[in-house]
C-alpha cells in the first residue's frame, strides 16, 4: 500500500477522532439521524466498514462473473476497476486490523 492511500485513512480516523471528541453525548442521537444512520461508536464503526469491504468484494466477484458470462453491460475496465477498489479496500482494512492489534497489545503490557 503507498503511502497516499496510508494519509488519506490517517486523515480520516483523525477527521472522526475530532469530531466524536467535539459532539456532546445529547447531540449523538440527532447528529446520527441528520447523517443517515451514520455509526455512533467504534464498534458500530468497525462493524460498517467490514460490511463496506465485503460489498466491494462482492461487486467485484459479481462484475468479474458477468464479465466472464459475457455480459455486453460489463467492459473490462469497469472490471478491473472495481477489482482494484475491492483490493485496496481490504488491504486498509488489514492495516486498520494491526494497528488495533499492535494498540490491544501496548495497552495489555501497560504497568497497573
Amino acid at each position: 500500500m503507498n503511502t497516499v492511500d496510508t494519509q488519506s485513512l490517517l486523515l480520516q480516523m483523525r477527521s472522526l477522532a475530532a469530531q466524536a471528541q467535539t459532539t456532546p453525548l445529547g447531540e449523538a442521537s440527532a447528529l446520527k439521524a441528520v447523517e443517515g444512520g451514520k455509526p455512533e461508536n467504534f464498534a458500530e464503526l468497525l462493524t460498517h466498514s467490514i460490511e463496506a469491504v465485503n460489498q466491494q468484494q462482492n461487486k467485484s466477484k459479481d462484475m468479474k462473473d458477468a464479465f466472464e458470462r459475457g455480459d455486453p453491460d460489463v467492459e473490462l475496465s469497469e472490471v478491473m476497476l472495481q477489482a482494484q477498489k475491492a483490493s485496496l479496500s481490504f488491504q486498509a482494512m488489514t492495516q486498520v486490523r494491526n494497528k488495533l492489534v499492535e494498540a490491544y497489545k501496548e495497552v495489555i503490557q501497560m504497568p497497573i
